[in-house]
């Protein structure tokens, strides 16, 4: 039997509105040990989702540019065009997606509500719960 989205993914995504502070977006990311936030047009959890944003575009796009982390907003350097998937998806439907586009991340979308996101890592503890890639992304994150 084929698994679906929603038995993988990582649920409840920490959503940031697009006007935070990159600086704020990176404590979010800290704090709930992660290495990225969803953009939102309005309040946490009520807004249309707008964004992706990661460590590494953080890096790329804010400090190696020689942006001050406090006054850019991290609407400003989100990724905009986002692929997404649906709870009830298969999980072959995300692996297909993540190849083709060469993704790392897929928010998870249940009409047009961000409730969940599923990682590389998520597919590779399904689908080789032995590999490198299953044991690094079951470990314990670095704080």
């Amino acid at each position: 039997m084929t698994r679906k989205i929603k038995e993988i993914m990582t649920a409840a995504p920490v959503t940031v509105p697009r006007p935070a502070s990159v600086r704020d977006a990176a404590r979010w990311m800290r704090d709930s040990a992660i290495g990225d936030v969803l953009v939102s047009d309005g309040a946490p959890g009520d807004g249309r989702l707008c964004g992706l944003v990661t460590d590494r575009d953080l890096v790329v796009r804010v400090l190696a540019a020689g942006r001050d982390p406090d006054s850019t907003d991290v609407g400003d350097v989100c990724s905009s065009e986002l692929v997404s998937v649906a709870p009830d998806d298969d999980v072959e439907r995300a692996v297909d997606l993540m190849r083709r586009h060469a993704l790392r991340r897929l928010p998870v979308l249940d009409d047009g509500r961000a409730v969940g996101m599923v990682s590389i890592g998520d597919l590779a503890m399904e689908r080789d719960p032995h590999s490198v890639l299953a044991d690094i992304s079951a470990a314990d994150p670095n704080r």
